[in-house]
């Protein structure tokens, strides 16, 4: 919020030419403020003080408020990157594509991998992760399986590390 020099003498006309200091709560000076609320403007010496600086009393405001914005955007744009570091986990970076992280869980996990672990690896949620293996699959690039507990993996042949499988017949 900036302030106006227009507005701040409005406000110190409508308050009893300074007395009031309602120009000063304006300014977001509310000590004085109350302060000349209080006092009648310290006698109405600081009325007549305060309708000789006003301009500079804006421009100073204006410079705080300016202070402020500034400060404010740079905490949100900080927390906005630690925010989206806290989601990249161990490998996963900022532009790595679903299809990567699928691949490298895939190779860690001896070419098997399900959405939810695709989700927890890659920052997305679990129904992105199924449909990108459903697409890597449709391409010939997996093999959608089934353990003996019922879970669906998607098997990836090129990562096989040994002649092993605990699952069903693919589907």
């Amino acid at each position: 919020m900036y302030y106006s020099v227009p507005v701040a003498y409005l406000l110190w006309f409508l308050g009893g030419l300074g007395a009031l200091g309602l120009h000063r709560f304006y300014l977001r000076k509310t000590g004085t403020g109350f302060l000349w609320l209080v006092t009648g403007g310290l006698g109405m010496f600081g009325a007549v003080y305060d309708f000789l600086t006003l301009p500079r009393q804006v421009a100073e405001a204006n410079i705080r408020a300016g202070m402020r914005e500034a400060l404010e955007m740079r905490a949100r744009e900080s927390l906005g990157e630690s925010m989206r570091h806290v989601g990249a986990g161990t490998a996963a970076g900022p532009r790595e594509t679903i299809e990567k992280v699928i691949l490298r869980t895939a190779r860690k996990n001896g070419g098997y991998v399900t959405p939810g672990e695709v989700a927890i690896e890659g920052d997305v949620s679990v129904d992105q992760a199924r449909a990108a293996l459903d697409k890597l699959a449709g391409k010939g690039y997996a093999q959608m399986r089934v353990r003996t507990s019922g879970v669906i993996v998607y098997a990836f042949p090129e990562f096989f590390q040994d002649g092993k499988t605990e699952f069903e017949e693919g589907i």
